[in-house]
């Protein structure tokens, strides 16, 4: 029952929406556009789910302008894209793709005459396919190719882009893609994985003056999946399972971002002498940043493997029963808790939440319309714990619904749908969901009930 109560946030509080350039563009062909590691991935028979491809996904790139007048329509002040790299870079190097630099080009123009400022991520894991065959992120090269591609770009849009983003979920690509095999490459390797997330960082390290330096007062920053990490019980066994888990996702990336270098324990446990690691990395990686990207969706509870129960603590954290479509626990609090973290722990000057939001199985009614209550509701709690942690001293800046459309969702193909708009794959036609209605007026109001 609705309270009416509203969350206030602070006047120059951002609201956007969030899209990745493989998921949404299409036209993966089109205009002198490269091979991407994900068409490689996508054009695997077996590694997508239905054997989708993002080929065309919801035909972004030939639909962006009724893209922009629908955020218009929610009243979005910033969107957050990314820029395909091989798009705009033959090959990823150099010569510059003129037609790719155009579309987004007009792109950020356009936002910009609809009252919206572009955030641009130059990195949302589209390495072009010639840069995987020279070795990809394992390789030092990768880091030295996105210096040069990060300088074309900022030259081109810096003068009016304001907000850069160097790297979505650097660990998504490094270990889900390098170790897990379940994103593109599609390679099982550890050691890879590792000397991976450290080019990626390096990458996002290098980068950042370079980008300050094209796009005069510009904030720049990097993004990262974040969970919170719960043991199962008060035992030392998922204390320290849930540690590990934490040095894994979380710690293995903020604390060489804060300055730290690499965590102790974590390194001990790979038992890796990281001779990728050369002097002068870590200082490069630690470079301050204006703001950190933060990607929450939920929290991790950790039992330890391989101890039968019987010789463990009983279990007094539980999963709740409420999940997303992609099976994944709803906890608003976590988010809550990694907030404060960031701040009182890491010290970041400046947060956004870059994405937030869950998939759920939205189909249009009778009338046509789409009503998804559940990502409504998914939504407001979250936005209640990030208004709460605003008024507990955290310096959150704003807030990214992911996502904009719904759209092609890496591994799980077209099977997941996380969009405020819904789109019908078959005639690429655009539904603004009842989720994109409500959020319009949280943003008029800048509030939340």
């Amino acid at each position: 029952m609705s309270s009416n109560y509203k969350l206030a946030f602070p006047d120059d509080f951002v609201w956007g929406a969030a899209t990745a350039a493989y998921q949404v563009e299409g036209a993966w062909n089109v205009d002198g556009r490269s091979e991407s590691i994900w068409d490689r991935f996508c054009h695997t028979p077996g590694k997508i789910d239905n054997d989708d491809t993002g080929d065309i996904a919801c035909d972004h790139y030939h639909h962006w302008r009724a893209d922009i007048a629908l955020m218009e329509e929610i009243g979005l002040r910033a969107y957050r894209f990314s820029i395909s790299w091989p798009r705009v870079l033959k090959d990823g190097l150099s010569p510059v793709n003129q037609p790719g630099m155009d579309f987004y080009d007009r792109l950020v123009d356009a936002l910009l005459n609809a009252g919206i400022q572009p955030y641009v991520t130059l990195y949302h894991w589209d390495l072009p396919q010639r840069l995987q065959d020279l070795g990809g992120w394992p390789a030092r090269a990768a880091a030295e190719a996105f210096c040069k591609y990060a300088d074309i770009v900022s030259r081109k849009l810096g003068d009016r882009v304001k907000h850069w983003i160097t790297l979505n979920e650097p660990y998504v690509s490094a270990f889900i893609g390098y170790e897990e095999g379940r994103h593109a490459p599609g390679h099982r390797d550890l050691s890879e994985a590792l000397a991976a997330s450290h080019h990626l960082l390096l990458a996002h390290g290098l980068a950042l003056p370079i980008i300050q330096t094209n796009s005069p007062g510009a904030q720049v920053g990097i993004t990262l999946n974040l969970s919170l990490m719960e043991p199962a019980s008060p035992s030392l066994a998922d204390r320290q399972a849930a540690r590990w888990w934490d040095g894994r996702v979380n710690r293995w990336f903020l604390d060489p971002l804060a300055g730290r270098g690499y965590p102790a324990d974590m390194l001990e446990s790979y038992d890796t002498d990281m001779t990728w690691v050369k002097a002068g990395d870590l200082e490069h990686i630690a470079a301050p940043l204006d703001f950190l990207g933060v990607n929450y969706y939920f929290r991790q509870i950790h039992r330890a493997a391989g101890m039968a129960d019987e010789k463990n603590l009983p279990r007094t954290v539980f999963r709740n029963d409420e999940r997303t479509e992609m099976g994944w626990e709803v906890h608003p609090e976590g988010l809550y808790h990694m907030l404060g973290r960031l701040t009182f722990d890491y010290h970041f000057a400046a947060i956004v939440i870059t994405e937030n939001g869950a998939a759920y199985r939205d189909q249009p009614g009778a009338n046509g319309q789409v009503d998804d209550p559940q990502r409504i509701s998914y939504l407001q709690r979250h936005l209640r714990q990030v208004q709460r942690a605003i008024s507990c001293g955290v310096p959150v800046k704003g807030y990214f619904a992911w996502s904009l459309m719904d759209n092609f969702e890496w591994s799980y193909g077209y099977s997941k749908r996380f969009g405020l708009i819904y789109i019908d794959y078959e005639t690429l036609a655009r539904v603004p969901k009842s989720s994109a209605r409500w959020y319009a007026q949280v943003i008029r109001e800048n509030a939340v009930e």
